[in-house]
């Protein structure tokens, strides 16, 4: 199919962007690199009046150290966040994590910031930037706010974002952290059917605190405090790690699609986690 009639701008400048947005033109869409929500019109699925291109804002390609903080842009492309040695140094989880998101054509164009936005359910950066403690920074002509990571994510393609709004930056701060990302999926670069994003700080052999984000497994990425607070204080061991996934896999209701039964994903809840947290205790 092809998508349904649009009006098509391409604003130079931030605050012509945000005017845009706040005009009242029906349904406005941003489009960045489009690898999402192009697929969604052509089947029309997303029917948007207009589309608001925000490539032309270079104010919006970067991502930078500030201080302790990795800033990224609204424009940095999936392909130079996975080869940054910035990214490397201040997140490796995140680039860890990028060995898994799509194919080389998709990151080329593609970026964080409209992936998400996207929040698909099993997708991966959400649940990396959750893992991390991100934050996410929201402009409208009304002014700005920030929004942690964990009350950015509502529901399947359903954000916190609210209408006028575009996300100009995504912050993560830097930690002395281990990490460890693990996943399943049919085919490399696919969406998730499990994943496991987590860190651990490990100091005088015992952790100190710990995070643990799961994706395809609900309606969006999310956090286990449960399962957090039984590995802080402990010595890393294959022992407390299976513990923690065997109470993942209780505190986790996943659901089941043509790809993967709801008894299938919990298994893998009790299979990746291990893995995931092993590794980080390994790096930490």
């Amino acid at each position: 199919m092809k998508p349904a009639n649009f009006d098509y701008v391409r604003p130079a400048s931030l605050q012509e962007a945000l005017q845009l947005l706040d005009s009242d033109g029906g349904d406005v869409r941003v489009i960045a690199g489009g690898q999402s929500l192009v697929a969604m019109m052509n089947l029309r699925l997303a029917r948007p009046d207009v589309l608001v291109d925000i490539n032309q804002i270079s104010e919006l390609h970067y991502h930078k150290r500030d201080g302790d903080t990795l800033r990224i842009g609204a424009l940095a492309r999936h392909a130079e966040l996975a080869a940054s040695p910035l990214v490397s140094e201040m997140a490796p989880l995140m680039a860890s994590a990028y060995k898994h998101v799509a194919h080389h054509t998709v990151r080329n164009r593609g970026t964080l910031a409209g992936n998400l936005c996207h929040a698909d359910p099993a997708s991966e950066m959400p649940a990396v930037v959750l893992a991390l403690d991100g934050e996410l920074v929201l402009r409208s002509i009304l002014g700005e706010r920030v929004v942690a990571a964990k009350d950015f994510f509502l529901g399947p393609y359903s954000t916190a974002m609210e209408a006028g709004e575009l996300l100009v930056e995504i912050r993560v701060p830097q930690r002395k952290t281990g990490y460890g990302f693990e996943e399943v999926s049919i085919r490399q670069g696919d969406f998730a059917l499990t994943l496991v994003a987590s860190t651990l700080s490990v100091q005088q052999g015992k952790i100190q605190a710990a995070s643990i984000a799961y994706a395809g497994v609900g309606a969006h990425a999310i956090r286990v405090p449960e399962v957090e607070q039984i590995l802080i204080g402990q010595a890393p061991s294959e022992a407390l790690f299976a513990k923690a996934a065997a109470v993942a896999a209780t505190q986790i209701e996943p659901g089941s699609d043509v790809h993967a039964d709801s008894e299938y994903r919990r298994d893998l809840i009790r299979t990746l986690t291990p893995r995931a947290l092993h590794h980080a205790a390994a790096t930490a």
